[in-house]
Parts: C-alpha cells; sequence; structure tokens
C-alpha cells in the first residue's frame, strides 16, 4: 500500500485520523521518522481545511516508538493574516510517539531575493548514479518505498556527509509537501561513515524549512545531503539539504541525532 493509499483510508477521526504503521515503514522498532512527520501533516491539512496556504516550515520531535495502531490529532494554534501555525501529536495507546508545529503561509511582498544553496561539485546525474543496493541491515522502510543512487564520487577519505538521489516507488496521488517530507529523511545520519552501519542512532528533533511553495522534479528524483557538524557524548547535529533533478533548492534543516557507541 502505498502512502496517498494509506493516508485515503485511514480512520477519520474529529481532530485527525487514526492508521496502522504498516511494516514496509518500520525502521526497526519504529515507523521512520519521514513517515510520522507525513502521517503528523495529513491530521495537520485536514484540521487546517480549505484554503491552507502551502507549508514552509517544520519542527517535529520523536518522541518514543511509532509502531502498530496510532492516532494522529492536530489543532489550529494561531491564523494569521499570512501564515497559519497548526500543532499535531501522534500518539499511541495514550502515549506520544511524536510532536510537530507546521506553519504554513501564503507569499508576501518583499525585497530581498538569497538563494546560496548550490547543490555540490562534481555531481552525477540521477540516470547516472550507482545503485545504493539492498543489504541485510537496511531498514524496512528503505528497501520497500525508495530507490537510491550515489550523487557524487566515492571517496576513500572517511567524511561525515551523505549524498544520494533517492525517490519514491509510490508516487500517485500524494501531496507534493507529504513527498519532501517522507523523502527528507531518507538518508543515514551524516556520521554514519564515521561509524559503520551497526551502530545504532536515533533521531530526535527534526527542522525542516520548505523552499519552495510548490515542490516539482524531473521523474521523481531529489538530491538529499546530510552533513554532521557536531558529534559529542552520544549527541549529534547535522544540516539536511534537498534539491530537485535540476538543482534548484527544495528544503533545508537540521537534525539532532542520538548515537549509541
Amino acid at each position: 500500500m502505498s502512502f496517498a493509499e494509506l493516508i485515503a483510508g485511514a480512520e477519520n477521526r474529529e481532530h485527525g485520523l487514526a492508521i496502522t504503521v504498516p511494516e514496509t515503514w518500520l525502521q526497526g522498532r519504529t515507523a521512520y521518522g519521514g513517515f510520522s512527520a507525513a502521517v503528523a501533516l495529513s491530521a495537520a491539512m485536514k484540521v487546517g481545511g480549505e484554503g491552507l496556504p502551502p507549508l514552509r516550515s517544520a519542527v517535529v520531535s520523536f518522541v518514543g516508538p511509532a509502531y502498530g495502531a496510532l492516532e494522529a490529532r492536530a489543532r489550529v494554534l494561531r491564523r494569521g493574516k499570512n501564515a497559519t501555525w497548526i500543532g499535531a501529536e501522534l500518539t499511541r495507546e495514550g502515549e506520544v510517539t511524536a510532536t510537530a508545529t507546521f506553519v504554513f503561509m501564503g507569499p508576501v511582498e518583499s525585497t530581498l531575493h538569497l538563494n546560496d544553496c548550490p547543490p555540490p561539485a562534481y555531481l552525477s546525474a540521477p540516470e547516472d548514479g550507482a545503485t545504493y543496493k539492498s543489504h541485510p541491515l537496511m531498514p524496512a522502510f528503505m528497501r520497500e518505498n525508495f530507490e537510491a543512487r550515489f550523487a557524487v564520487p566515492k571517496s576513500d577519505a572517511k567524511q561525515p556527509e551523505l549524498c544520494w538521489w533517492v525517490r519514491m516507488n509510490e508516487r500517485d496521488g500524494l501531496d507534493p509537501m507529504s513527498e519532501v517530507l517522507l523523502i527528507g529523511d531518507a538518508l543515514p545520519p551524516g556520521v554514519l561513515p564515521l561509524l559503520g552501519a551497526r551502530v545504532p542512532v536515533s533521531s530526535m528533533t527534526w527542522q525542516v524549512n520548505l523552499l519552495t511553495p510548490a515542490p516539482v522534479t524531473r521523474d521523481g528524483w531529489f538530491l538529499l545531503r546530510s552533513r554532521g557538524d557536531y558529534a559529542e557524548t552520544g549527541c549529534s547535529s547535522q544540516t539536511m539539504t534537498v534539491w530537485d533533478a535540476n538543482g534548484a533548492p527544495v528544503a533545508s534543516g537540521m537534525q539532532s541525532i542520538a548515537v549509541f557507541g
């Protein structure tokens, strides 16, 4: 079942919706973070109603394991002249698994124009990148829902950075902003090349800013880069950027990662 089909078939609740997390969206014992964020967004858009402006920012906290039957509840925090804030909460058996705050904002007139988000140099086209092949440690959500290809040449020097082309296997009927959230967290943490694949890691928080009100791309391909810039006492901070297939920036963000090793 695709994500769009899952949301279309969700049980309606007065302030959101209820779903059962498919095993194909699990990352270990919990739902993949991008999945939880996209479910929370679906509840927020349902509560926000018709005429909601485009999503421009989201702050998500991954509080506890999300699996089995989940309920997503949302409420409008404020409707301003140009922006609407909506809070959402995911629960399992009454326990909070994730919280999110979304900001929806329409365009306003401005004389400021700045775009300093260039894609990496030495970039392969998505059609030419080497395919990231499945292996026993690959989480279910990645194996079942995404195709990934390496975007930059492999280096012998270990750097706290990953850069891949990623696209969803099933995109029909999918809301564009949900697609960005589903894809935006698909990479392993940027520090993984310094750790090895067997070291447990867990996302704690994720802030993502949407840089376009209408994300589109060629053949579903998005370029993702995650770069770790700090790690001490089990906590790592990383920056994250998403571009479309032509190199135009789509989203930027930051994530806090717990490293258990």
